[in-house]
């Protein structure tokens, strides 16, 4: 199963929109470099567990 992670979880001042979806190891891998090089977040191995932790899985758009 595909999974997301969405910006507009997680307000911020940047109003961020960006969607990432995919394989769960490419998407926390790109969620940590986007959270890090965008909103400033230090990209640990305990923030890509709390990120991998607040992954959704994908809804089909046909569903």
């Amino acid at each position: 199963m595909r999974k997301v992670a969405d910006c507009r979880d997680y307000p911020s001042e940047s109003n961020c929109t960006l969607t990432i979806a995919g394989e769960e190891e490419e998407v926390v891998r790109a969620a940590a470099e986007h959270a890090a090089s965008v909103h400033g977040h230090e990209n640990t191995a305990e923030f890509r567990e709390q990120l991998r932790a607040a992954l959704k899985d994908e809804v089909p758009q046909h569903a």
